[in-house]
């Protein structure tokens, strides 16, 4: 349930208290591994792909989330090690699922390795550092896989920190949902972030992702994905994704935060109105 002043009671058991992998106790990954060889198949009709970038602990509580998930769907779980300098790579050797290494930097280049070597009809993104209710991928693949659909992309909110209550959080999310679906009508593709996303493997590999270190491969991806097929929407409060406010963290408190988004949206709000002329989305 969405609630305005406080994080869903399931997110408390994803709180680890760790900050380094050796810190961990061997039975809390016993416990996941436990989960994921029932979750994990060798004929997978969905593959989440994840990107991973020093997230030596956080990558734990995301596996663990996921391990969690209530479907019957068969799939797999692929981590891509993006340079790490910490001990991610020694966390993914503890878990029981596919990890690769990506030299190239970038979460477009990661998610390309991911992506190629997926097995899963559907691809569905997700962030190291975000965790993931039980339902969300079978809401999300019940959008993906409803006719002409190419891609979805869903809805996430943030986990409250010092400075950055839950109400104020939820008040931005209410802010960013209502910008969205103005996004949706014409440009849905600015909504596509890999936090939550899915889209067909087959015409994904068709126009792969942009092979460089730049923000918005994402939805660069999402874009050229359109001439195959409909953007959808997940908007079912129940499947949204949960993470850090760390994006918001950047620009200091959370007032800097709104009113940098504020001044942001605002000077693109008109071009919002018009569909995005076909470009080469892989020039920077």
């Amino acid at each position: 349930m969405y609630n305005i002043f406080n994080t869903p009671n399931w997110i408390k058991k994803y709180d680890l208290s760790f900050t380094k992998t050796a810190d961990v106790p061997e039975s809390v990954f016993t416990e996941i591994n436990q989960k994921l060889d029932v979750l994990q198949t060798g004929t997978p009709l969905v593959s989440i792909v994840i990107a991973a970038w020093n997230e030596e602990v956080n990558i734990i509580r995301n596996i663990a989330s996921l391990a969690d998930l209530a479907t019957k769907v068969p799939l797999e779980i692929i981590v891509v090690n993006n340079n790490s300098t910490d001990a991610t790579q020694q966390t993914l050797d503890k878990l029981h699922i596919k990890s690769y290494f990506q030299k190239i930097q970038g979460c477009g280049p990661a998610r390309q390795m991911g992506m190629e070597n997926a097995r899963g009809k559907y691809i569905l993104l997700a962030d190291a550092d975000c965790i993931y209710p039980e339902y969300w991928l079978d809401d999300m693949i019940a959008v993906l896989s409803s006719p002409d659909t190419v891609c979805v992309y869903g809805r996430y909110s943030f986990i409250p920190e010092p400075g950055f209550p839950r109400w104020k959080l939820a008040m931005l999310e209410k802010m960013k949902d209502a910008i969205a679906a103005l996004r949706h009508v014409k440009r849905p593709y600015l909504n596509a972030f890999g936090i939550s996303m899915g889209y067909i493997r087959e015409y994904g590999m068709k126009v792969g992702y942009v092979m460089v270190n730049v923000r918005g491969e994402d939805g660069r991806l999402c874009f050229d994905l359109m001439q195959f097929g409909k953007v959808r929407q997940l908007k079912r409060n129940r499947s949204r994704a949960w993470t850090a406010p760390r994006t918001l963290q950047r620009d200091g408190s959370f007032g800097q935060a709104l009113l940098s988004r504020i001044s942001i949206e605002s000077k693109k709000l008109l071009s919002l109105l018009t569909p995005h002329k076909p470009h080469d989305t892989k020039k920077i």
